[in-house]
C-alpha cells in the first residue's frame, strides 16, 4: 500500500500512524500553500493546555504560490520562542532529555524555505523513533490519485478527525488527555514505546 501526504512541521501523531503502517510514503510537494493548516504549524500540550507554534513567512503579491516556493520570515525570532515553549511544555516529561540534543539544532539553524525545514523535522523524528523511513516526492499536482490512499487532508486539522487512545500526558491530570497533537508530545512522553503506540493506532 501506498499513501500520500504533505510534508508537515512536527507533523501531528495521524500523519505517523499513517506513514508506519504502510510500504510506501509520497510526499506532496506541487501543491499550492494554503493558510492555517500545519504547513508551518504545530501543536503541543502546553501548561495552559492545547498552545499554538505558528512559523511565520513571506507573503507574496501573488495569490497562489507554491508551497515549495514559501521562505520563512527571518525577522521574528520564532525558533528561540518555540523552543522555549517546548521546553516549557515537556521540561518534566520522562523523555524530553533524552531528545533534546537531537531535536535542538532544528531551531538553531536558519532555514529559507518552509518545506524544507519540514523535512528537516520529519527525517528528525523518524530518527529518534529508530524507524526507516524512505519517502518520494510528487514530480506533479494532481487533484485526485488513484494510485495511492489520499492523506492530502491530514495537513488540514478541521478536516483531520483522527480519534486515538490516550496515553500519559504531562499536564492530562489537569487538563485531561488532548488527542492528536504533534507526534514530538508522543515522543517525549512515550519514547521509542512511541511506535508500538503508532501501529496500534487506526485512522
Amino acid at each position: 500500500m501506498s499513501i500520500l501526504l504533505h510534508p508537515a512541521y512536527f507533523p501531528p501523531i495521524s500523519h505517523f500512524v499513517a506513514m508506519i503502517k504502510t510500504d510506501s510514503v509520497t510526499f506532496e510537494v506541487e501543491d499550492n500553500f494554503q493558510k492555517q493548516t500545519n504547513r508551518n504549524r504545530m501543536y503541543i500540550y502546553s501548561p495552559n493546555g492545547i498552545q499554538l507554534l505558528n512559523i511565520p513567512i513571506k507573503h507574496s503579491k501573488t495569490k497562489h504560490q507554491k508551497f515549495k516556493d514559501i521562505k520563512i520570515e527571518p525577522a521574528f525570532d520564532w525558533q528561540k520562542q518555540h523552543f522555549k515553549s517546548l521546553e516549557a511544555a515537556y521540561r518534566a516529561s520522562p523523555f524530553f532529555e533524552y531528545f533534546e540534543d537531537d531535536i535542538r539544532p532544528l531551531f538553531e539553524k536558519k532555514h529559507t524555505y518552509m518545506m524544507d525545514l519540514n523535512f528537516e523535522a520529519i527525517e528528525i523524528v523518524t530518527e529518534c523513533l529508530g524507524i526507516d523511513l524512505s519517502y518520494d516526492k510528487t514530480t506533479e499536482y494532481f487533484h485526485e490519485v488513484s494510485n495511492a490512499d489520499d492523506y492530502r487532508h491530514l495537513v488540514n486539522g478541521k478536516k483531520d478527525t483522527s480519534v486515538f487512545e490516550p496515553y500519559t500526558q504531562v499536564f492530562g491530570e489537569k487538563h485531561g488527555f488532548i488527542n492528536n497533537l504533534s507526534i514530538l508530545d508522543l515522543l517525549f512522553n512515550e519514547g521509542r514505546h512511541a511506535v508500538d503506540y503508532l501501529k496500534s493506532q487506526t485512522l
